[in-house]
């Protein structure tokens, strides 16, 4: 009975390793085939890149060699401009069109108007304290003398 229980556990092993086996074949197969993949990315990557490379292009520079030639800019032809030129000295006839001049975009700012605009928001808080202070030394003074008329108060004050 041993010796068959044995029996059995070896299939069982050999076939176990049989499986490993196979599945190590296979993950060495993937990558293999990635190793490919990379290797040919990296190839098409490398052709792209040389056929990117940038061409000289020959302006004034007449190159000897056939290849270097194909790269050559052709011969520039001037233009007739006499048409052109027509043009432009009848135009030089006619009087100009001069656009109205905003005087208050042309003056100059005065030197301290940046100082203005930032001292504004000061002095709008300062004329409300004044103007408070004002009231109540009227008040005051109203009270001191007991008048009735508010007018006589405001004018003595001042």
């Amino acid at each position: 009975m041993e010796d068959e229980t044995l029996a059995a556990r070896e299939q069982e092993e050999a076939v176990n390793l049989e499986n490993e086996a196979l599945k190590r074949k296979k993950r060495i197969e993937a990558l293999r085939q990635l190793k490919e993949q990379q290797e040919q990315t990296r190839q098409s990557s490398t052709e792209s890149q040389q056929q990117s490379l940038p061409r000289p292009v020959f302006r004034s520079y007449r190159p000897l060699d056939e290849e270097l030639k194909k790269s050559s800019v052709p011969l520039a032809e001037p233009e007739e401009v006499d048409q052109h030129i027509t043009k432009e000295l009848g135009r030089a006839g006619e009087p100009p069109v001069i656009e109205e001049i905003d005087l208050v975009n042309l003056a100059p700012r005065k030197p301290d108007w940046d100082l203005k605009r930032d001292v504004a928001k000061k002095l709008a808080k300062l004329e409300k304290r004044t103007q408070r202070a004002i009231a109540v030394l009227i008040r005051e003074r109203l009270m001191e003398t007991k008048q009735d008329d508010l007018a006589a108060a405001v004018n003595a004050l001042n």
